[in-house]
């Protein structure tokens, strides 16, 4: 997963790097709230690590920032010395996801970090995912387009699962990428080739194209009534 970290106390900082990095993490810093706000509106990131006491720009405002200015949707983590009752609803008010007091304990932290984005991603509510023509069984692989069953590589059902969650938003190439191959994505053209032949497979033997592409920018799924509407 790909963290962005929020903090300008420098042990802190390296006590997290050195205990999630080795349990596979990537992770970013921002030392102040400006820097923060920037780094989490300028790339991509799993969820995001939020001091409250920060320079310049303290964690409360930062969250605000995000959820009302910038409709950022990643998950947010409070890590805070605070912890009165009145700090934590404050948080949660502005947009935060989960709160965490110091001292607070490092298997915790990456217990709630995974559970956030797993409540993000609705892994562990919706095994089955539908979207206009498609549904997606995720207990037995099986993806279907009005009722016909899609022969999809590993990949393209990893593609496709990823933009089904999003749908009808847009996925970014970054975003969609780091969807299918975690911190370690190929380079574009694998992606491109991938897509190349979900589209094969999921658009040709139709009458419309339900994946699209934004170029220079990313990929979507369309619905029905929306291709209804395109010349």
């Amino acid at each position: 997963m790909h963290i962005l970290i929020i903090e300008d106390n420098a042990d802190i900082i390296a006590n997290l790097y050195g205990y999630l990095e080795p349990l596979g993490y990537t992770l970013d810093v921002a030392r102040h709230g400006k820097a923060g706000v920037l780094c989490a509106t300028t790339s991509f990131h799993d969820a995001i690590v939020l001091d409250l006491s920060l320079p310049g720009m303290d964690g409360v405002e930062v969250c605000r920032v995000l959820r009302q200015e910038y409709q950022l949707t990643t998950p947010i983590l409070m890590l805070t010395a605070r912890d009165t009752e009145q700090d934590k609803v404050t948080g949660f008010a502005v947009g935060a996801d989960d709160y965490l007091v110091k001292p607070y304990s490092l298997p915790e932290l990456d217990a709630r970090l995974k559970a956030l984005v797993r409540r993000a991603r609705n892994e562990h509510v919706q095994a089955v995912l539908t979207f206009d023509e498609l549904q997606l069984d995720s207990s037995l692989l099986r993806v279907s387009r009005a009722g016909q069953v899609l022969d999809l590589t590993p990949t393209g059902y990893k593609i496709l699962t990823a933009l089904m969650r999003a749908a009808p938003k847009l996925l970014t190439r970054e975003e969609l990428a780091r969807e299918v191959w975690g911190d370690e994505p190929p380079d574009s053209d694998a992606l491109r080739t991938h897509i190349h032949s979900l589209r094969r497979v999921l658009d040709k033997p139709f009458t419309y194209p339900m994946l699209l592409t934004l170029p220079g920018t990313g990929y979507r799924l369309m619905s029905s009534d929306e291709a209804k509407t395109v010349p």
